[in-house]
């Protein structure tokens, strides 16, 4: 079935118009500003019209395939539209960075004029500050190249940069039968996105060289439509787990972030993606479980529909997922989004061991030296972000990804391939 978005009403697509120009009026006055380290460090008027010339193309392609083009008006991320607002990023965050500079700055002249003026000192040499300016101004544009470069080398290599990483968790009441039991979790694949079939039949080929006993997906398949995922059915039908592959559903999933011509089609996308998950080889688990049997002990696998914090759809119902479930089985938990773990995994009674997530992509930016440091902007929203934290003798890992949304790239988050051994500890006395 071919699901063709619906265009919005006038009253919304007016207010997108508005909402936009408002942006690009914003857009302008940050770019003036900006535009002053220039003028500062150099007269050629060749380099000025280069700078508005730039300017004006990435802004004004981010216009045209946001709101002029045929089907804007849908809340809908093409590669296309992607890639505009990948640049226009690109540019944007270099003259945050240039401001931020020049904006101090000027507070730090402001001050020192008002000090002189109110103690009747000496007014500074014109001369003097001039050179302070153009200093200042060579030291922010030498910084704000650095996020330049970083985005447009995300898009252009670090979006399928992708990495295996590796995990050992220990846990005293692991079925001794499953010591050594290997899974990899795969998360927010975010198909419609993809543009490089080689790229992603690379990845599909190293997921299957870490032979894991169990293949675990976490959620946001597709950005909103089932027959994104269509074209690359084929390549992930491809995975292979000797006890299975199984999934939930994300926030994307849903088709939520599309203004659909009636409740039934939206109903009917769902169903479409969930069909072609299972034709695929996945077993969707829908606030249900599956128990993994081994040598007469077992593991549970629950699996919970999207439940978030903030505004994200709570469909996720644990209670339910878990009513085929003995307190005492061993339980991995797949939830979408990290913020369910705090807000109602941890405390629970039955005690989750391991709990499986994505959805916060590490912002698919940031900076990490493994073993010492970790930063991204995903950091300000999520307690947990990327990686595995341990709380109340429990585990989570919040997966970065293993696609990308809105900016077309990666930069310091790579693309993400996770693989976890779980191992049976002593006995506690």
């Amino acid at each position: 079935m071919n699901l063709k978005p619906v265009i919005l009403t006038c009253k919304t697509q007016s207010l997108t118009m508005l909402q936009w120009l408002i942006f690009i009026l914003v857009y302008l006055v940050i770019d003036y500003y900006a535009f002053q380290s220039v003028k500062t460090i150099t007269k050629k008027r060749v380099v000025y019209a280069l700078y508005w010339v730039l300017s004006g193309l990435v802004i004004g392609n981010l216009f045209y395939q946001m709101v002029l083009n045929a089907d804007a008006a849908v809340r809908v991320l093409t590669p296309i539209k992607s890639y505009a607002f990948g640049f226009v990023l690109s540019v944007f965050v270099p003259k945050l960075i240039l401001i931020f500079f020049l904006i101090g700055e000027d507070a730090i002249r402001l001050l020192r004029a008002l000090y002189r003026k109110i103690v009747g000192a000496k007014t500074q040499q014109s001369g003097f500050i001039a050179s302070r300016r153009k200093f200042i101004s060579r030291l922010a544009l030498g910084i704000a190249a650095l996020p330049f470069g970083a985005l447009l080398y995300g898009m252009y290599k670090g979006k399928y940069n992708f990495k295996v990483l590796t995990y050992t968790l220990t846990f005293n009441d692991l079925p001794k039968a499953f010591d050594g039991y290997k899974i990899t979790q795969i998360s927010d694949v975010h198909a419609g996105s993809f543009d490089d079939p080689e790229k992603i039949d690379y990845a599909i080929n190293l997921i299957n060289k870490q032979k894991s006993d169990a293949i675990l997906f976490t959620g946001d398949m597709v950005n909103n439509f089932a027959n994104e995922m269509q074209p690359w059915a084929p390549t992930f039908g491809k995975l292979q787990a000797k006890d299975g592959i199984f999934s939930v559903l994300g926030n994307h999933d849903y088709g939520d972030y599309v203004d659909w011509s009636s409740q039934a089609k939206k109903e009917e996308n769902l169903k479409e993606l969930i069909t072609l998950q299972k034709n695929m080889g996945f077993d969707v688990l829908l606030n249900e479980s599956r128990f993994i049997e081994r040598q007469g002990e077992r593991i549970a696998i629950v699996g919970v529909e999207n439940w978030g914090e903030g505004g994200f759809k709570k469909a996720g119902d644990l209670k339910k997922a878990s009513a085929a479930l003995n307190p005492n089985d061993f339980k991995i938990l797949l939830s979408h989004d990290p913020s369910h773990w705090e807000a109602k995994v941890v405390d629970d009674h039955y005690h989750y061991h391991l709990t499986l997530s994505g959805h916060t992509h590490g912002m698919q930016f940031g900076i990490e030296i493994p073993g010492w440091f970790k930063w991204s902007p995903a950091s300000f929203r999520y307690n947990q972000w990327a990686g595995i934290y341990r709380k109340k003798e429990q585990y989570i890992n919040v997966n970065r990804g293993f696609g990308y949304l809105a900016y077309p790239g990666r930069f310091g988050i790579w693309p993400e391939i996770t693989v976890i051994e779980l191992k049976k500890g002593g006995v506690v006395a």
